[in-house]
């Protein structure tokens, strides 16, 4: 039996989802590019928004990163300004990437448990007009915080700025009004809250944001524009797609649809997180986060401060027993985090609950 993951991804998965990537197909076969433009039409649909909207979807090999990276590499021109609010290790990356492809960037940067006030960039957006792009991370995975996308959407709107979104670990599971946030460009990948495997990212966004982007590109196999223009017209991909990730997506989607939407995926994590809160604050753990910050799609929680308590034991000793939590990421807080999408269920989180308080009686940790 698989272990149980307690992850943001890669997750456990439907057998359904398992079975669909037993299948081999040619990537030039009709029958494949079939499943390529029934997922872009679905992702659309997902979305909420429909091509007369002036949306479009691409898919891009590789993992969320390659997505993400798809975008700034491609969507920004020579003479661009991008604005890039980070409180995390997701928000710093786009700043890497920014600064490889000599991007002249503006990083405001906060603390890991704040969420980025919306005043902060529209003092900046009034104060410096050559800012052309800003970039966010929706749920900051470093510790499972939502930010506020809904408050800076509506400033990129207003001060007429491309806004990009990473919504690796939300797309799927909350609900994000792209057209009424105005979203140029929102990036998640197949092995998130829809429920996939690894392999590939997607991009949905405003054609008119990307149409006039063909000679920004400063990566060959990252190149979103020539990937769009290429799936557009064939649903192909230019180059070797991972084709048992795609078909694994097909069915993960149909999943999705089977279960209730979005709105009933988002109130299984929800439902999933409250009993894991329930159950650790029993036990005495302490989560990272405020209440009122905290997402439902992963939780920090800070180390016990016990004489006995070594993350290293800790882990291991779950994960003898089938439960696969995640190490923490914070830059000065030691944490681990713990995961609650994926094929998990109530009955899940109870049993990670149990196995923490054996453990914990096993190292002698009390509180």
């Amino acid at each position: 039996m698989d272990n149980k993951l307690f992850t943001p991804g890669p997750l456990n998965t439907k057998q359904t989802v398992k079975e669909a990537m037993l299948h081999d197909m040619g990537s030039r076969d009709k029958e494949f590019i079939s499943v390529v433009k029934e997922i872009r039409e679905e992702l659309l649909q997902l979305a909420g928004v429909i091509p007369e909207d002036g949306y479009d979807t691409v898919l891009m090999q590789g993992s969320g990163t390659f997505g993400v990276e798809s975008v700034i590499s491609t969507a920004i021109p020579k003479e661009g300004h991008l604005l890039i609010i980070t409180n995390g290790a997701y928000g710093d990356r786009i700043v890497e990437m920014a600064n490889v492809y000599s991007i002249k960037t503006t990083v405001l940067r906060y603390r890991e448990n704040i969420v980025p006030p919306a005043f902060d960039t529209e003092a900046l957006l009034k104060t410096d007009h050559s800012i052309t792009h800003i970039a966010i991370i929706h749920c900051e995975t470093t510790t499972g915080i939502f930010n506020d996308i809904e408050s800076i959407g509506l400033l990129a709107h207003q001060y007429n700025k491309i806004f990009i979104v990473d919504a690796m670990s939300s797309f799927g599971a909350v609900p994000i009004d792209i057209k009424f946030l105005d979203i140029d460009f929102l990036i998640s990948s197949s092995n998130k809250c829809i429920e996939g495997v690894p392999g590939f990212s997607f991009v949905i966004f405003k054609v008119s944001s990307l149409i006039g982007c063909q000679e920004y590109a400063r990566s060959v196999a990252l190149n979103l524009y020539a990937q769009w223009k290429y799936m557009r017209n064939s649903n192909s991909f230019r180059f070797t797609p991972p084709i048992q990730a795609i078909l694994a997506f097909q069915t993960s989607i149909a999943a999705l649809k089977e279960e209730g939407g979005i709105a009933q995926r988002s109130l299984r994590y929800q439902k999933n997180h409250q009993r894991l809160i329930e159950g650790t604050e029993t036990l005495g753990l302490k989560t990272y986060l405020e209440k009122k910050d905290q997402g439902y799609i992963i939780t920090s929680f800070l180390f016990p401060t016990h004489v006995n308590f070594d993350f290293v034991q800790f882990y291991e000793k779950l994960h003898m027993r089938g439960q696969v939590i995640y190490q923490g990421k914070l830059s000065d807080t030691d944490c681990f985090r713990i995961g609650n999408i994926g094929q998990l269920f109530l009955a899940d989180i109870d049993k990670l609950i149990q196995c923490i308080d054996e453990v914990f009686k096993e190292m002698q940790i009390t509180f």
